[in-house]
Parts: C-alpha cells; sequence; structure tokens
C-alpha cells in the first residue's frame, strides 16, 4: 500500500488560478491512471496532493471538473496547432505540420484524449455547451489555418465550414479508434494528412456526391 501524498494547501504567493491548474492535472492524471469512469474526487485530491474541502472550494462535482480540463486541453491543443505551423510553407508542409501536432498532443494523454471524445457526450445535455465550443473552436481554427498564404499562393483552400466539421470528426474517431485498439497514435499521420489533403483540393464549395 502506497503512502498518501502530503496535503498542500495554496500558499500566499500562489493564485487561485494556479491552484485550480492544480486540481485539473490532478484529473487529467487520474484519467490517465484509472479512467474517468473510475476516478473519484479522492483520486483527484491525491493526485494534486490536497484535500477534499480544496477541491470542492473550487468545483461543485467531478463532472464541474472533468469539463474544465477538457475545454483547457482543447485551447492548449488549439495554441499548439498555431505553433507547429509555419504558414508560409508549402500548404502540404503545413497540413503535415498540424497533422503531427495533433498526434503529439494525443501521445502526451492519451486517455484524456479519448476520454473528450467518449465520455464527455455521455454527461448528457449538461455538456452539450462544452462539446459544442471544441468541436467548433477546432473546426474553426481548421478554416483560418487554410486560408494562410501558403495556401492562398497554391490557389488550394481555405476549408468551408461543412468540410472542416467532417475533417474534425473523422479525425476524433480515427484518435478514439486508434486509443481504444492501443495502437501507435503515429500511425494516424499518413492516413490524417492524405484525407485532409484530399478535403483540400476538392475545394470550398464541394459537395459530397457531386
Amino acid at each position: 500500500m502506497s503512502t498518501p501524498a502530503t496535503e498542500q494547501t495554496a500558499q500566499p504567493g500562489q493564485s487561485a488560478a494556479g491552484f485550480r491548474r492544480r486540481l485539473l492535472d490532478g484529473l487529467a492524471a487520474s484519467i490517465e491512471e484509472r479512467g474517468y469512469r473510475e476516478t473519484t474526487v479522492a483520486d483527484v485530491v491525491r493526485h494534486a496532493r490536497t484535500s477534499k474541502r480544496t477541491f470542492y472550494d473550487h468545483f461543485a462535482t467531478k463532472e464541474e471538473c472533468f469539463v474544465e480540463l477538457l475545454h483547457a486541453n482543447n485551447e492548449d491543443l488549439a495554441a499548439a496547432l498555431r505553433e507547429a505551423i509555419d504558414p508560409a510553407a508549402q500548404w502540404q508542409d503545413q497540413v503535415r505540420q498540424a497533422v503531427t501536432a495533433y498526434v503529439h498532443t494525443i501521445e502526451a494523454a492519451p486517455a484524456v484524449t479519448l476520454s473528450w471524445i467518449r465520455e464527455l457526450p455521455a454527461l448528457g445535455e449538461g455538456a452539450r455547451p462544452t462539446l459544442r465550443r471544441s468541436f467548433g473552436t477546432l473546426a474553426a481554427l481548421l478554416t483560418e489555418l487554410s486560408a494562410g498564404p501558403g495556401f492562398a499562393r497554391a490557389g488550394v483552400g481555405p476549408l468551408s465550414p461543412a468540410a472542416a466539421v467532417i475533417l474534425v470528426g473523422g479525425l476524433r474517431e480515427l484518435t478514439a479508434q486508434t486509443v481504444e485498439d492501443g495502437a501507435p497514435p503515429a500511425g494516424m499521420i499518413g492516413p490524417a494528412v492524405a484525407a485532409s489533403i484530399a478535403l483540400l483540393q476538392a475545394g470550398p464549395g464541394a459537395e459530397v456526391g457531386r
């Protein structure tokens, strides 16, 4: 039996946001260890090295903490994609840069990524705004990035909003299946790059079955 971690409380110089982030990281660590459904508030505070009282000072429920964690991870993913892409590069290179950055985020926290895809929708109507916001943020980002100079120079893109939704949805399901099967996420890069290029070459006005 492991020795319980020493409890830590917020110090005078520690911001509430920083302490809240510790709780999110504690939840993320427990999801990687036990999965979201098996995770309890006790698991979260054990990883965060704090108390249940402190947890409930910041979050009403485990579900509320989970929703905020996924929102934060989605923001981190968007930032990683922006940082990874050279907007002046050849457009095919930008596609590979974006997909590779996406895959690296999965490799860093596969169980959290899977919980975003599988567990969040199962929380019901209360989670729908978060699901729509995270999905929409990524789709809008892909449309924005595909309107950059590298794409315009080649006369390619931008992705239409509908095509961006299709791409995000396809990547999410491919991600879920890859993680569930225990396959290396890096194996997603080739198929994801090919699908992205095909959608971009189809043009913003392309219609399925046309």
